[in-house]
C-alpha cells in the first residue's frame, strides 16, 4: 500500500512525538551530534503544542493504517516556517518525507516564501528540499554558552515588553523586509525576550536567547547585536544562550568564540519564495 496523507488529529499527538523523539535522536547520535529532544517527553510536549495552535499547519503520514510520519507549516506571519518533519525509522526511504513536504509546500502557496532550517550533516535531508526547489541561503552553526560582560556605554538590555512591539516590528522590517510580530508574541507568552536601546529607542532584540529553535533576534548593527546578547546573559542567572548564528557573519562568530561558546553543530538556512539578503546582523530561528 502506498503512503497516504491526511489531517493530524488529537489521538494522533503521542504517536507523533515519540517518532520525532526517536528519528532526531538515533540519526544525530549516528553522527556523533546531541539529539535536539533530550528525552520523550521534550518531544511530545513540542507536538502538543503545535497541534494545539490554529495558525500551524500540521499532516501526518500512514502506511497500512500506521502513521509512520509528520510534518508542521508554522502560518504565524507573511512568510511560513517548516517543520519539524520526522519520519519513523524503520520505514524511511519510502517517499513519507518527500509526500509530506510537499503537502507544507501546497499548503504555503501564495505566502510571500517558505523557510526552513536543516542539519548540515543530513546530506539526504539536504537534497530532497533542493530538489523540491528550496534554495541554499545561510550556512549556520548551533552554538550555546554564556556571554556575559559589561555593556557599552549608553546601552541598556533589559526584558522586552508589550509596548516595544512596534519598535521590533520596525527593526525587522528594516533587515529582512518582512516581520515577525505575531510568532515575536506567542514566543513571548512563554519565553523571555530581551531588548537593547540605545537613547531609550529599540536597536537590537531576541525573542528567545536561551532556546535556539524559537529564537530570532535583529540589531542595526553587530554592536548593538552582542549588547543585547551580553545583555540578556547577564539577567539570566547563569542560564546559557543557545542561538542559530550565520557564520558569514565572522566578527560577530569569533565574538562567541572567545567568550568560550561552544559550537555544537553545523546547519544550513534554506529558503523557497522571496527572499532578502539581510541588511544588517541578524539570528535565525528554526524558520528563519
Amino acid at each position: 500500500m502506498a503512503v497516504q496523507l491526511r489531517p493530524m488529529e488529537a489521538a494522533d499527538v503521542e504517536r507523533c512525538g515519540r517518532i520525532c523523539y526517536e528519528a532526531f535522536k538515533n540519526f544525530a547520535e549516528s553522527h556523533s551530534f546531541p539529539p535536539d529532544f533530550p528525552t520523550p517527553e521534550s518531544a511530545l510536549q513540542l507536538s502538543q503544542a503545535l497541534f494545539a495552535r490554529p495558525d500551524v499547519f500540521k499532516v501526518v503520514a500512514e502506511l497500512d493504517g500506521r502513521i509512520i510520519g509528520s510534518n508542521y507549516l508554522w502560518e504565524y506571519d507573511a512568510v511560513r516556517a517548516v517543520g519539524p518533519i520526522t519520519v519513523d525509522t524503520s520505514v524511511q526511504s519510502k517517499g513519507a518525507g518527500r509526500k509530506l513536504m510537499e503537502a507544507v509546500i501546497e499548503r504555503g502557496k501564495g505566502s510571500d516564501g517558505i523557510r526552513l532550517v536543516q542539519d548540515a550533516f543530513n546530506s539526504k535531508s539536504m537534497s530532497l528540499y533542493a530538489s523540491l526547489g528550496f534554495d541554499v541561503r545561510e550556512p549556520l552553526v548551533l552554538i550555546e554558552g554564556n556571554a556575559k560582560g559589561d555593556l557599552p556605554s549608553g546601552v541598556e538590555v533589559r526584558v522586552a515588553v508589550e509596548r516595544d512591539f512596534e519598535e521590533c516590528t520596525e527593526l525587522c522590517r528594516k533587515v529582512h523586509g518582512f516581520d515577525r510580530l505575531n510568532e515575536f508574541k506567542s514566543t513571548m507568552s512563554f519565553l523571555k525576550p530581551f531588548v537593547a536601546l540605545r537613547g531609550g529607542r529599540v536597536t537590537a532584540y531576541s525573542s528567545a536567547p536561551h532556546f535556539w529553535a524559537l529564537n530570532h533576534a535583529v540589531a542595526e548593527n553587530e554592536d548593538d547585536m552582542r549588547a543585547v546578547l551580553t545583555g540578556a546573559a547577564n539577567l539570566s542567572n547563569g542560564q546559557p544562550l543557545s542561538l542559530l548564528l550565520p557564520t558569514r557573519q565572522t566578527d560577530l562568530f569569533r565574538w562567541c568564540l572567545r567568550k568560550g561558546m561552544k559550537v555544537i553543530k553545523p546547519m544550513t538556512l534554506m529558503t523557497m519564495g522571496e527572499y532578502q539578503e539581510p541588511r544588517s546582523t541578524y539570528l535565525p530561528s528554526v524558520g528563519y
